[in-house]
């Protein structure tokens, strides 16, 4: 760390690292250094003809595919990073045979063209972030799904359309506030990020081949041609690869030996996977998070699974055995998969408290029951944990916003992109924070009141929402890890609102969907911050890409045509 004093005599510092002998100005974080960049050319191309054609068609097509296999019991998906690889042939093809030509818009001083120039980086990098919101499905998506295909009700389209938007917009306002925090900080360094930003350096340098060794891209090339072969074999070959269970091999016939050995209903102790995609379903790549997030995880996962579960389980604590040893469904007394429709009215689609005393108290499974405790520890933890390790650091952020102190703090990247682009302002995302907690209230009060949730339920999420960004920030920002505030959500609402189902889960989307989506916009923020992208461009494309009807109404076409053939659930 240097500290200096500038011409007006005040004292200032940043971190300084040495590479051939020479300082230079970077991120104080090991893994960014090594990984991003320090340079940056204004002139090079971002929003163009090339941006919207590829970043519309990738994102239509991803929301598409993972909102047609979200609907399988072994869910596929399909992540940004397959467009930011198939985008690069596409982008140098169209670089390669699109015309030069400029023309001119009427009656302004603006002009375009078609191609203008080689295929660059940061074209690259928008049509990512493209293809990145249309990835992530649109969880309001799930309300219509269970109000259709396990509630054999219809709603509104408008109000369906309006949910989905409301809370996907709320976000994008909530990741405005905390952007000089989550984004600017050159501590808060999101690591899955870095995994993006060495793609694209392999995809677009150019690298000389070292003696007996590979380039990056050659090496990329090898891993993408191995993993698309061998992802072939669970995917249609040889699927048992994808949880081989020997305990169970051996005593087929023991219910102890399934609860122990199975990897899919069980513990699954001597059982193993050689299949990348079961490896990487749950945390998503284990390369992007820091070696002390996963040991963590493995401890907390060990603790839980195999220590704390089996005990109540076996033990018979809270008659735990009358339920399967993992299960997310709900149970009556007799250990039967709970009757919903048995408690609700189908008038009013509240629930009859009258029925449900006269049918049985609704039970979880042991681990599913400890699980939603284990997340309220989770939430209190994240809470804790931010203000005893990051406090200081966020409270001279927030005095630096303030104007308490002006002495500049930040990185070689925050002053590259603070020197050559202009920031957004803050007001266009309080703008779009007040429209959309506006039309949230409409979308809930309106419609003949679908969704149950009142207006002050509306505000009341938004409070939530407004809570927990930074803290769950600096943790996902940190560690890749991202706790949820789904149980906290669903527990306030119910004792508040009991008895509206569509309520509960209104509130839950609002509350915590939109405070999930507000992370993912922000760590697109960084992305671009990495990579030198104007902030105005990506908000712009953001923006757009979450007003327009691209991607709701296809996920909406394909839930009505899905979930038609559910008809006969329970």
């Amino acid at each position: 760390m240097t500290v200096y004093e500038d011409g007006d005599g005040e004292t200032k510092s940043h971190s300084k690292i040495h590479v051939n002998d020479d300082e230079v100005d970077d991120n104080p974080i090991e893994q960014v250094r090594l990984t991003v960049p320090i340079t940056d050319d204004p002139s090079e191309p971002t929003i163009t003809f090339r941006t919207w054609v590829l970043g519309l068609l990738s994102c239509t097509t991803l929301a598409f595919i993972n909102q047609f296999f979200g609907y399988r019991q072994n869910q596929l998906f399909v992540s940004s990073v397959s467009a930011q690889i198939v985008v690069l042939p596409l982008g140098k093809l169209m670089a390669a045979v699109l015309p030069t030509t400029q023309f001119s818009v009427p009656f302004t001083k603006w002009s375009f063209s078609f191609n203008p120039g080689p295929f660059s980086m940061k074209e690259h990098v928008l049509i990512t972030i493209f293809a990145n919101s249309g990835s992530n499905s649109v969880y309001a998506v799930n309300i219509i799904t269970i109000v259709k295909a396990y509630y054999h009700r219809s709603i509104h389209v408008m109000a369906a359309f309006l949910l989905a938007h409301t809370t996907q917009m709320l976000g994008y306002g909530w990741a405005g506030l905390f952007r000089r925090y989550l984004v600017d900080s050159p501590y808060m360094w999101w690591p899955s990020n870095l995994v993006q930003v060495s793609l694209f350096r392999a995809l677009h340098e150019k690298e000389k081949r070292p003696r007996g060794g590979r380039t990056k891209m050659q090496f990329f090339i090898i891993i993408f041609t191995s993993s698309f072969a061998y992802y072939i074999i669970p995917s249609f070959f040889f699927p048992s690869i994808t949880a081989l269970s020997l305990v169970c091999w051996i005593w087929k016939d023991s219910i102890t030996a399934q609860q122990i050995g199975s990897g899919l209903k069980g513990l699954g102790i001597g059982s193993f996977a050689i299949d990348w995609s079961t490896i990487a379903s749950f945390l998503g790549s284990p390369l992007a998070y820091p070696d002390v997030a996963v040991i963590n995880m493995l401890i907390g996962f060990t603790v839980i699974f195999y220590i704390v579960t089996p005990i109540i389980y076996w033990t018979n604590t809270y008659d735990a055995k009358r339920f399967p040893l993992f299960s997310s469904h709900t149970f009556d007394h007799d250990g039967q998969t709970y009757n919903v429709s048995r408690v609700l009215d189908e008038k009013t689609f509240d629930m009859n408290l009258k029925e449900y005393s006269g049918y049985s108290k609704l039970y979880l499974s042991a681990y599913f029951a400890y699980g939603y405790g284990w997340g309220f520890a989770t939430l209190t933890a994240t809470i804790s944990h931010v203000a005893l390790f990051y406090g200081k650091e966020i409270w001279q952020l927030w005095k630096k916003t303030t104007g308490a102190m002006k002495n500049q703090l930040g990185d070689i990247h925050m002053r590259i992109m603070k020197r050559n682009y202009e920031s957004v302002p803050e007001w266009w995302f309080q703008t779009i924070l007040v429209l959309m907690v506006a039309l949230a209230i409409f979308t809930c009060e309106g419609f003949g009141k679908q969704l149950q949730l009142p207006w002050w339920g509306v505000l009341l999420a938004c409070a939530i929402a407004l809570s927990f960004p930074l803290p769950i920030g600096v943790i996902a920002a940190t560690t890749n890890t991202q706790p949820g505030l789904n149980i906290i959500t669903e527990l306030i609402i119910g004792y508040m609102y009991p008895g509206k189902p569509l309520a509960n889960v209104a509130f839950k989307t609002y509350g915590y969907i939109s405070m999930s989506q507000a992370l993912m916009f922000l760590g697109d923020f960084k992305l671009g911050h990495y990579m030198k992208i104007p902030p105005k461009d990506m908000f712009f494309v953001q923006v757009i890409i979450k007003k327009t009807p691209f991607v709701t109404p296809i996920q909406a076409k394909t839930i009505y045509e899905n979930s038609s053939c559910r008809d006969n659930l329970p």
